[in-house]
């Protein structure tokens, strides 16, 4: 049985579209030349591939089974492209990238400046999620390559250790947490606070349930006033006094700095969580990617850290 790539690649877009007319313009085709390829493949592998009504075209049930193995063979052919490209030396193109906060502001930018100086025809799309959105992007192959502040049990990921990031409690920098600084902040103190928490899915969230319950704290037991996505809005809540959190070090040292909050180490129990670089577990990174993501292992351990 011979199956025309063409035939699947029409198909895949109809799908994707659901409509032949829009995935004619869509591969610059006439729609008649969609409907004959689409008829064909139907009639090689002797099945109905797409439903039909008056208002809408869907897979059927063997079509959706098509479907996931066509992607995978248009990207292939697409990764196939890119690697004879990268063969002959050039190394320009977009890498789909997908990060959680912390490694998404806090590492990434420093990382892929002093990548772009050596690739500089190599640019990237960032999406920054929470750690299992990220996860849930890398899975369904939407990112090529991602950043995580947790293991986030996916069995389609693999996972490597990029860096370790040191999480403190920030307070107000008012008097009463001053009183604090010569003694530390007392850990049960956190659960009669009201407390600025990330989202639940965030790493930073996991981790701070994972040390609060190795400081013998319930987590349940800790008051959160409020829920954001973003740890720049926790810091600004922070310093106008609406409560205590618990963040990346690297995150708050430029409020530190202008003493806008106090931050609280814990030297007495482990307070560091890894920062991970994931990807597919069964997925050809494109060339350009590949470069990145060999880049980025070695990049917080010295090896590729510009001179």
């Amino acid at each position: 049985m011979d199956i025309d790539i063409k035939e699947l690649e029409a198909f895949a877009c109809v799908v994707e579209k659901g409509s032949f007319s829009r995935a004619a313009e869509a591969l610059y085709l006439t729609q008649p030349t969609i409907s004959a390829h689409v008829a064909s493949l139907e009639r090689k592998l002797g099945i109905k591939l797409l439903v039909r009504t008056t208002k809408e075209i869907y897979p059927s049930d063997a079509g959706n089974l098509l479907y996931e193995y066509a992607k995978e063979i248009l990207r292939l052919r697409t990764s196939a492209v890119q690697a004879i490209k990268a063969f002959s030396k050039e190394m320009r193109g977009v890498i789909h990238v997908a990060a959680s906060t912390i490694p998404g502001q806090y590492y990434l930018p420093k990382m892929i400046q002093s990548f772009r100086a050596e690739y500089p025809d190599i640019s990237f799309s960032l999406q920054l999620l929470d750690s299992t959105e990220v996860a849930e992007q890398i899975a369904a192959r939407k990112a090529e390559i991602g950043f995580t502040g947790a293991l986030i049990n996916l069995p389609k990921c693999v996972y490597q250790p990029l860096a370790e990031d040191r999480l403190v409690i920030i307070t107000p920098n008012t008097p009463k947490y001053q009183s604090y600084l010569a003694t530390g902040f007392p850990i049960r103190q956190i659960t009669q606070e009201a407390f600025i928490s990330r989202e639940r899915g965030s790493g930073t969230r996991l981790e701070t349930e994972a040390f609060l319950e190795e400081m013998g704290v319930n987590p349940k037991d800790v008051r959160v006033a409020v829920e954001v996505r973003s740890t720049e809005s926790i810091k600004q809540m922070v310093s106008e006094g609406l409560g205590v959190a618990v963040i990346s070090q690297s995150a708050c040292e430029d409020y530190c700095q202008f003493k806008k909050i106090l931050a609280f180490n814990f030297d007495s129990v482990n307070l560091r969580r890894k920062l991970y670089l994931v990807r597919h577990k069964n997925s050809i990174l494109s060339p350009i990617a590949q470069t990145f993501y060999d880049y980025a292992a070695g990049y917080y351990s010295g090896k590729n850290e510009p001179r």
